[in-house]
This record gives C-alpha cells, sequence and structure tokens, in this order.
C-alpha cells in the first residue's frame, strides 16, 4: 500500500471547511443577523407573531428590559420575552381576521 500524500489530506480538509461554512455557517449567521435587526425595530403599535403562534399587538416596549406587552385583543394582555417574536405582520392583519 501507498501511503498518502500529506497534501491531498489537507486539501480534504481545506474541502471540509468550505462545505461546513457555506452550507452550516453562513446561513446561520444570516438569520441571526436578521432576527436581531428584527428585535431592533420592535415598536408600540406593531402586529407580530410569536412562535407559540400567538398573533398581537406590541402595547408596550421597554428599551432595558427583555420583555414586551402584547395585546392579543381589546381585554387580553400578556408579557413574553421580545426573542419570542417570530415576525412582524403587516398593518391591519389582526383586522383581516
Amino acid at each position: 500500500m501507498e501511503a498518502q500524500n500529506p497534501m491531498s489530506t489537507l486539501f480534504i480538509f481545506v474541502i471540509f471547511g468550505l462545505i461546513f461554512y457555506f452550507m452550516i455557517y453562513r446561513p446561520q449567521a444570516k438569520r441571526n443577523k436578521e432576527h436581531k435587526k428584527l428585535m431592533s425595530e420592535l415598536a408600540k403599535g406593531t402586529e407580530v407573531l410569536t412562535a407559540g403562534g400567538l398573533i398581537g399587538k406590541i402595547t408596550k416596549v421597554t428599551e432595558g428590559s427583555d420583555s414586551i406587552v402584547i395585546a392579543l385583543n381589546d381585554t387580553t394582555e400578556i408579557t413574553i420575552n421580545r426573542n419570542y417574536i417570530v415576525s412582524v405582520l403587516p398593518k391591519g392583519s389582526l383586522k383581516s381576521l
């Protein structure tokens, strides 16, 4: 049997590193960046969807805190961690439900 060339082993590691970067690390970093942008844009009156499937309108945002208050309807308000906001809905989404 012939010994493997060290350069070919290094080449294989480089290929695996590139695959890891483009298929795992880069998409995850992009999602994290988009989520941070979403969190910075949260404001009172914004209609949002939570990770639990609740749809409501933000009624209170405290800058130093991680929690926000969401009104589900006219009488029900809940306090959740702002990281559980999945997406911002277009204006008027609550009226159409």
